[in-house]
C-alpha cells in the first residue's frame, strides 16, 4: 500500500470515527466512557494523519 493511500484510508476512518462522535452525543443516556474512548481512538488517528503527511513534506 502507498503511503498517500495509507493516509486516505486514515483520513477516512477519522470521518467515520467524526460521524460516530456526533451521533453517539446527540443520543439520549449515551455513556461518557464511550464518547471518550471515540474520541481517543480520533485523536490518535489525527496524530498518525499528521505524523506521515510531515514525513511527505
Amino acid at each position: 500500500m502507498s503511503l498517500s493511500s495509507h493516509l486516505q484510508e486514515l483520513k477516512k476512518k477519522h470521518q467515520v470515527l467524526s460521524e460516530q462522535v456526533e451521533q453517539v452525543q446527540r443520543a439520549p443516556g449515551t455513556d461518557d466512557l464511550h464518547i471518550a474512548d471515540l474520541k481517543k481512538q480520533k485523536m490518535r488517528l489525527k496524530e498518525e494523519i499528521v505524523r506521515l503527511s510531515e514525513e511527505t513534506v
